[in-house]
């Protein structure tokens, strides 16, 4: 496996699909009424605070790489956003990790309280399924194909069995339960922002199954340079607490690895999922995929 030589200096992000993405969420509303304008406060604060929109960019990159107009898929990749900040909203309870700080601003515990903080990510999930089986074009086959991948991708069998496995310390040690456990907890949410668009799209077998295979390395990426960062970023550029990880005591790659084998394992990933990706698309099809995962892995925030 050839490895692909990136730097941060050299590494593009693909701003106008993150622009697209930043209208159509700045566009959603969830109340109807006085009573819930406060949960609707609280979701839209922590939905608006910001961040690379990663797992949104994933998705509209992908149906680009395979023909599809990118706005085609705007609200399943606003559904995925959705989910992903109810997991932030949650993760920053006091509960799991106890944090005050989310991309430099004070978390939704610390600004509404937790009671509502715990209710603005119950209905941010909700509302993502709301939003992709009432507003995503296609045929309803299809929808219905990627509304049951999204919600394997966020269940037991996925993110959340993830942060079970994660908080109950249930994972078996060794790099193989380490990687597991990131592959539930991190991964399978961003290779269903891919995943998704694959089913929504109707593409082709033999560049799904190259498709899947980049999708699931690119989640490991993600989580190795981001247990790289909980050791060496600052707050400043992290938008939280740095060393939250070691503090609670957490199994990550650093943990297990060291930062020297985490490293090396992070150049690894990415040549794999680069390798993947060429094997998925033809040259030059895929160019924004190539862009996001040359920016995780060259990240520092």
């Amino acid at each position: 496996m050839r490895a692909v030589i990136v730097t941060r200096a050299t590494t593009r992000y693909p701003e106008q699909l993150q622009a697209a993405v930043e209208e159509y969420l700045a566009g959603l509303r969830f109340s109807r009424e006085a009573a819930t304008a406060g949960l609707e406060e609280a979701m839209r604060y922590s939905l608006l605070a910001g961040g690379k929109r990663i797992r949104p960019v994933l998705a509209l990159a992908t149906a680009k790489a395979i023909g599809r107009d990118p706005a085609g898929v705007l609200p399943f990749a606003a559904a995925v956003e959705l989910i992903h900040t109810y997991s932030l909203i949650h993760d920053d309870l006091p509960a799991m990790d106890d944090d005050d700080l989310r991309r430099g601003g004070p978390t939704c515990h610390v600004r509404f309280g937790e009671d509502v903080a715990i209710l603005a990510g119950d209905a941010l999930y909700a509302e993502a399924f709301r939003l992709l089986l009432g507003d995503q074009a296609g045929d309803p086959a299809d929808v219905l194909a990627a509304a049951r991948e999204l919600a394997g991708a966020t269940g037991v069998q996925g993110m959340v069995g993830g942060q079970y496995a994660d908080v109950a310390e249930t994972t078996e040690p060794g790099p193989a339960g380490v990687r597991r456990l990131h592959e539930l907890k991190t991964g399978r949410l961003i290779a269903a922002a891919v995943e998704c668009v694959l089913l929504l799209g109707r593409a082709s077998q033999p560049a799904t199954i190259a498709y899947r295979a980049f999708a699931a390395e690119l989640g490991v990426l993600f989580q190795i340079v981001d247990d790289i960062l909980d050791v060496t970023g600052t707050e400043a550029s992290l938008g939280k607490p740095r060393g939250s990880d070691e503090r609670l005591g957490k199994l990550t790659y650093v943990s297990a690895h060291g930062l020297e084998g985490a490293r090396e394992l992070a150049a690894e990933s990415h040549a794999g999922a680069r390798a993947a990706l060429a094997e998925a698309a033809p040259s030059g099809a895929a160019a924004e995929l190539e862009q996001v995962t040359d920016f995780i892995y060259t990240r520092t925030s």
